[in-house]
């Protein structure tokens, strides 16, 4: 049987195949560091590898000692920088010596956990955090910018000669602008920030300090932070108020697991069993993302850490 010819266009492709599968076998060599002796390499290939150098000899490791080493250095490095403590002031971003981040156990600023998630904490990330995503979310396509804010504070109508050169007015119904909404995004879902209970004592004035002390308990026993004192803003002579010297209020700022679990205290346990109470007015908040409400001082003895007293 005779063998027919093949076509010049397929031994081309045949010949373009084993070139291919040439170089695929060449680039597994490379991979492997290794040399073999049936490949010709180009001269910019360098055959060396490091993986070739031979092991140091067992004279080397037994005569190797770092810290003699150490010792024999012409400039010896600064001795904080062999301490476990990292210094414990911070001398500026070009100081040799930086501080560990917070994060670090070696760090001063370290603080161990959060071992356990809040309640109303986890309820937050699982499913307030996707349902505000889903409800402020605005899509811009790749590429696109959002629209810009136009003009927010009003101009004056020129109908008298008094309004020339003045500088624009505030909006209607409020001194001041409000803060702009940022674009909502996976990045800076509205969470909380932190919390701050204050308490005006209106005792506070007198000369007996008792009042100030026996509040600041009561704020640490339910917040679990230790309570500051606010003084007076205003000089006012006939309340006997001093600026800046009359204590007048205690006041605590939560963040992170005291926050979320004073928050569900107050909204698990205190909330509903106060009589008649018809909830957080809506019109409470600034429109810029804060909030503020009070409680009379008989829901104070509702909290568990006030009942325990009470009971007793």
């Amino acid at each position: 049987m005779a063998i027919p010819s093949i076509p010049p266009r397929f031994s081309l492709l045949a010949q373009k195949t084993q070139f291919t599968c040439f170089r695929c076998r060449r680039t597994a060599h490379r991979r492997a560091s290794t040399v073999a002796s049936g490949i010709d390499f180009s001269d910019d290939v360098v055959p060396d590898s490091s993986l070739l150098t031979p092991e140091p000899g067992l004279d080397i490791v037994q005569t190797w000692d770092p810290v003699q080493r150490s010792r024999d250095r012409r400039k010896q490095l600064p001795p904080s920088r062999y301490k476990f403590r990292p210094p414990r002031y911070y001398r500026g971003p070009l100081h040799p010596h930086q501080p560990p981040p917070a994060s670090s156990p070696n760090s001063r600023q370290f603080i161990p956990g959060p071992f356990s998630l809040p309640r109303l904490q986890q309820t937050y990330t699982s499913t307030l955090a996707p349902d505000l995503l889903s409800l402020l979310y605005t899509h811009h396509p790749p590429g696109t910018l959002p629209g810009l804010v136009g003009q927010r504070l009003r101009s004056w109508d020129d109908s008298s000669p008094y309004h020339k050169n003045r500088g624009l007015r505030a909006p209607k119904g409020r001194p001041t602008l409000p803060l702009l909404r940022r674009p909502i995004t996976f990045r800076n879902i509205p969470r909380l920030e932190k919390i701050v209970v204050h308490h005006v004592i209106r005792d506070a004035t007198k000369r007996d300090s008792s009042y100030l002390h026996v509040a600041g308990m009561v704020l640490q026993a339910i917040t679990n932070v230790r309570a500051i004192v606010s003084r007076a803003k205003h000089h006012i002579s006939n309340f006997g108020l001093v600026k800046d010297k009359t204590p007048m209020a205690v006041s605590a700022e939560l963040r992170g697991e005291d926050m979320y679990y004073f928050l569900s205290k107050v909204v698990d346990v205190v909330m509903p069993r106060i009589k008649e109470y018809k909830g957080v007015s809506g019109g409470s908040g600034d429109g810029s993302g804060n909030l503020a409400f009070g409680l009379q001082a008989s829901a104070v003895g509702m909290f568990p850490e006030m009942e325990v007293n009470y009971d007793a």
